[in-house]
């Protein structure tokens, strides 16, 4: 049966591949991994230290999620090849619609799980704080801030990611001034890394009574949670905190007290601040985690600027400022101008689909990367 053995001839297409992303996994020594760390939740005391403890759990469910994807490819391959081989015997047509749906399935875990493969800078793992920022042009600036952030988080809830807000600023009339968010899941910065820059956006303004056209901008920063890195330090001489009562959204209490933080780190420049718990202490610990954060983001745009071949080996320039890309509601396009990568899904983009543009930036990114290395 010709279109049976049309997917034969995919099937063993994927078998070189296969191989190579299990070598990439490094499963064998994962496998390892997996029974160390096993072996020491088996030792006495071990829950003693509730944060040690959450690590390594965490850790573990993370190298097991991902042998199990790996294994779960080779499951329904063999499954596709069984049907294929029955099929054949038989002469069944019947089996045709199951294995399009297998093969259809199992070509998306692939890729996903070739692109996480490829996430493997120093920090790529990690959590990410982002930061959105209106540009000038007031409520349609803001307006589109909003979007911005509605479209991280539901990016983020497909992904089985949590976000949880860490200072936020309402606009005057709609939408955000500002928001810092943390995403939390494994790779959430190697995702999301790519997405600094500048976003811009040209729509007829809801806001604008004349229904002219209007382009608006807003700024997105990505940084990764490096809470626990021994690499940044905080010195206490260094820092200045200063308390101030919270504006915005939060009912009469937030008024009435100094729980607002605002932190500057006087070496450097940097100002943090938090103002979204009622807590003023809480309000310091996530201001002093946006702070470290931002301090390892001064110290590798530094570096970028000091080695001028690595700039060359990255998709953009990593800057805050750079114009990333265009949303263009009358043509219903999305260009990210690093890639020139133009897709007509605008509404399926900003409802949180950005899987698309994310892996054509990871895997552009390390194609770079390589060829900066062959230079």
């Amino acid at each position: 049966m010709v279109e049976l053995e049309q997917y034969k001839f995919t099937v063993n297409q994927y078998k070189e591949p296969m191989k190579e992303l299990g070598l990439s996994l490094s499963l064998s020594h994962k496998h390892e991994q997996i029974k160390e760390l096993e072996s020491e939740m088996r030792e006495e005391g071990f829950w003693n230290n509730p944060d040690k403890a959450q690590e390594v759990t965490k850790k573990l469910k993370n190298l097991k999620d991902t042998v199990s994807a790996y294994h779960a490819l080779e499951m329904t391959l063999d499954d596709v090849s069984t049907m294929i081989e029955l099929g054949n015997e038989e002469n069944d047509a019947s089996v045709i619609p199951e294995i399009e749906e297998l093969l259809g399935e199992f070509e998306i875990e692939f890729d996903n799980l070739k692109i996480q493969t490829l996430l493997s800078g120093e920090y790529d793992k990690n959590n990410a704080i982002v930061t959105l920022h209106a540009g000038a042009g007031g409520t349609e600036s803001c307006d589109w801030a909003g979007m911005l952030y509605r479209m991280y988080s539901k990016w983020a809830d497909s992904h089985g990611f949590k976000t949880e807000v860490l200072d936020y600023l309402d606009g005057d009339e709609a939408g955000i001034k500002s928001i810092t968010f943390e995403v939390n899941g494994e790779n959430a910065y190697g995702y999301l890394k790519s997405e600094k820059g500048v976003h811009r956006l040209v729509r007829i303004s809801p806001f604008n009574a004349a229904g002219k056209r209007q382009t608006s901008f807003a700024s997105c920063d990505v940084m990764p949670d490096i809470e626990e890195d021994l690499s940044v330090e905080i010195a206490d001489e260094d820092i200045r905190i200063d308390t101030y009562r919270s504006s915005g959204a939060g009912g009469q209490h937030i008024n009435k007290t100094d729980s607002a933080i605002r932190i500057t780190h006087i070496p450097t420049g940097v100002v943090v601040q938090c103002q979204n718990e009622r807590s003023q202490h809480k309000n310091k610990d996530k201001a002093m985690k946006i702070l470290r954060s931002r301090i390892y983001d001064v110290m590798e745009e530094q570096r970028h600027k000091e080695i001028a071949d690595e700039r060359k080996s990255q998709v953009g320039s990593g800057d805050r400022s750079e114009r990333i890309r265009t949303y263009n509601f009358p043509q219903s396009r999305v260009t990210d101008h690093r890639i020139n990568l133009t897709l007509y899904k605008l509404e399926q983009i900003l409802d949180g689909n950005l899987d698309e543009i994310i892996d054509a930036l990871v895997t552009a990114d390390q194609a770079a990367k390589l060829a900066g290395q062959n230079d």
